[in-house]
Order: structure tokens, then C-alpha cells, then sequence
């Protein structure tokens, strides 16, 4: 059975789209995201999507189903949310470790369903809606809401559920402040060191204006040697910006870093309503000039892009050679 890291050698490997943007397209009501079990919890739940691996398992299934069909070789998880501090306004942090295991072992069985190709499951491992860096209190500079330790332990929990339940990946996401990152690398090594195994680790920040700096202030550069102490197996950008607002930050990484690359941006940027407009054709020709300038071995999409998205994606990213990490630096 080929592993992720032989397929990378070969060819650019495609990771799927939105989640949220698929699940949203069945209108579900707070009835259907509590299902039978949560028929008489306390607490409204319309909103979670991470819970609906529970609730509504078959749903989850099909968006994976869909990507794979569309050629994705990644799916992520459906636990952007999942850990204790996310699941924390839902009141459901006794739930992690389930809501984690079952999103990994859904994602894996669809993936088992193709056997034309390798098709790998990546841990999807999201920032939390806390940050370890900042104050949330303008009248405070020095507090926070979330300390390192708080994240480790949060962290530890879902990685283990994700590893238990079948991931081939862990992929730390939307990194908006790199101390939350840093807290969800030593929960990785932690639990590789516990359990003497390896698995790889892709990273993917955010730049989140203009000024191509993160959430926490840090330059592409700053990003990149604030988390390359650990073995990474890909480091990248995804979020916040569409394909073309984000390439000249992706260029910029993709030459100083020996890690493979990845990007999957939004398709486009959110108009006044909050909807992403970009059309697959308008994103492929986006992503085009990534594949042709050599800048991503991992390339997918994130807010608005859909299976057709990423059929296209996929359809380029067959056209062009792997970006060749020995060759990216200056």
C-alpha cells in the first residue's frame, strides 16, 4: 500500500473543498443536528457542523464521496471545531474524543470505497476560536483567554482520536496565531513520542490582510522559521484570501522552504452577503499559475469551492510536475 509520502514524489496531490460550504447546501435544522441522541440536550446545537458526524453521518459521507469522485487524493476530517475549547460554546466537550474518532473512521471508510488510486484522510486540527498570543480585552493587553498549556491538552485529546480513528495525516490549519500552532505541534509530538510512531504533519497558515502578515503579526518569513523546528511533511497557506490575493505570499514560502507546499484558498474573496462567487472555471485558471510556477505540491480549496472546484483543480494539477523541494530554494 503506497503512502502519502510516495505519492507526493509523482505527481501534485489535490485536497478537497469546503466542508461547511457542502453541508450548508442541506439546510439542516436544529432537529437534524440533534438527532435521536441529542433530542433532549439542553443547549441549542444548529451550527455544529463537527457534531453532525454523529448526527448525520450518511451527509458527512457524501461530501467525502464527492470530493474523492472529483479527484481529490485528501480529504479532510470534519472536525475543524473539535476539540474541548470548540466544542466548549455547545457545551459538548465531553464529546471530543467520539466527535473525532468518528469523523476519522467515516473519512476513512469512504476513502477504502476507491481503489483506483491511493486516497489518504488528513486530520483537519483547526485554531480554536481562542488565541494564546493576544488579549480579547482591549482594556487588558496582558490577559488571555487560552494559555499553551490549556491548547496542549486540547490538542493531545483530538490528535489521538484522529490517529485512533484512522488518519494517514494531521493537518494543523487556518493558523491565525502561531502559538495556538506551536501548542498543537508539541501535542503532535507528544503523542508520536507516547506511542513510538510517525505521522506526517502538514501546516497550513493564514494571511488574513493585505499587508500578508498573519492574525498574530508575523510575515511569511517570521511563520515559516516559527514552526520549521519540527519535521514537517508540508507547510503552506489556506483561508482568508482567493487564489490570486494569495500567490505572491505562496511564491515567497515556496522559496524558501525544503517542506512540500500546499495552498487551498477561498474561491475568491466573500462578497457583501458573505457568499463566495469565483465559478471552478475562474479558480482553475487561478490555480493554473501556481502549478506552472512550480509553487505547490498540495493543492486544494477552502471557503466557497465546491466538488466542481476541485474537479477542476484536479484537472490542471494532472497537466504539470510536483513542485521539486530541492530546486525551490534560493
Amino acid at each position: 500500500m503506497s503512502t502519502i509520502q510516495n505519492e507526493i514524489k509523482k505527481r501534485i496531490l489535490v485536497l478537497d473543498g469546503a466542508m461547511g460550504t457542502m453541508l450548508q447546501r442541506n439546510n439542516f435544522s436544529e432537529e437534524d443536528f440533534r438527532g435521536n441522541r441529542f433530542k433532549d440536550f439542553p443547549h441549542s446545537l444548529k451550527g455544529n457542523n463537527d457534531l453532525l458526524s454523529i448526527t448525520q453521518p450518511e451527509a458527512v459521507k457524501l461530501v467525502h464521496r464527492l470530493y474523492f469522485q472529483a479527484g481529490a487524493d485528501i480529504v479532510e476530517t470534519n472536525t475543524f471545531s473539535g476539540t474541548t475549547i470548540g466544542m466548549a460554546d455547545y457545551h459538548l466537550e465531553d464529546l471530543v474524543y467520539e466527535l473525532n474518532y468518528e469523523s476519522a473512521k467515516i473519512a476513512r471508510e469512504v476513502a477504502d470505497e476507491f481503489l483506483d488510486k491511493p486516497r489518504f484522510v488528513a486530520g483537519s486540527i483547526g485554531p480554536t476560536n481562542r488565541t494564546a498570543s493576544m488579549s480579547s480585552d482591549v482594556n487588558d493587553p496582558g490577559y488571555r483567554a487560552v494559555s499553551f498549556d490549556d491548547l496542549r491538552i486540547a490538542y493531545k485529546q483530538q490528535v489521538e482520536a484522529l490517529i485512533d480513528g484512522g488518519c494517514d495525516v494531521l493537518l494543523v490549519e487556518t493558523i491565525f496565531d502561531t502559538l495556538n500552532a506551536k501548542a498543537a505541534l508539541f501535542a503532535i509530538e507528544e503523542v508520536k513520542e507516547e506511542r513510538n510512531i510517525d505521522i506526517p504533519i502538514m501546516v497550513s497558515g493564514t494571511i488574513t490582510d493585505a499587508s500578508g502578515r498573519t492574525l498574530s503579526g508575523q510575515t511569511v518569513e517570521a511563520f515559516l522559521i516559527s514552526i520549521s523546528h519540527i519535521p514537517l511533511f508540508s507547510v503552506g497557506f489556506n483561508c482568508a484570501l482567493g487564489a490570486e490575493q494569495l500567490k505572491p505570499y505562496l511564491k515567497r514560502l515556496a522559496h524558501q522552504t525544503n517542506f512540500y507546499t500546499s495552498a487551498h484558498p477561498n474561491a475568491g474573496l466573500p462578497n457583501a452577503f458573505g457568499n463566495y462567487d469565483q465559478t471552478p472555471q475562474e479558480m482553475q485558471l487561478l490555480i493554473r499559475e501556481y502549478v506552472q510556477d512550480n509553487l505547490v505540491n498540495i493543492v486544494g480549496g477552502c471557503c466557497g469551492t465546491t466538488p466542481e472546484h476541485i474537479k477542476l483543480i484536479a484537472e490542471v494539477a494532472s497537466q504539470f510536475e510536483p513542485r521539486n523541494i530541492a530546486e525551490s530554494v534560493l
